[in-house]
């Protein structure tokens, strides 16, 4: 079972790398943002592999925190971009 957990974090490794070259290279705004909120998405779900393989809870306060300021941040970057698209 700890080769499924070590293929599951290598893999969520591979794509926040990925992740963090489309937020450096990232053409707009939006392609940034969208990349922030996608490597915090693989942070909480790499912090939930790491939870079950200890078999500790303690993090789950931490899990939801980030889940909600990653879901306040992508709506509050749609709201901005779909107010800049209203002004042109």
């Amino acid at each position: 079972m700890n080769t499924l957990y070590a293929v599951t974090l290598g893999l969520l490794s591979a794509a926040a790398l990925l992740t963090l070259v489309r937020l450096v290279r990232g053409p707009s705004a939006l392609d940034r943002v969208m990349a922030l909120d996608v490597v915090v998405t693989l942070v909480v779900a790499g912090t939930a592999v790491g939870m079950v393989l200890r078999a500790d809870a303690t993090p789950v306060p931490a899990l939801v925190v980030l889940t909600l300021l990653a879901f306040i941040g992508s709506v509050t970057a749609a709201h901005l971009v779909e107010k800049r698209e209203g002004m042109r």
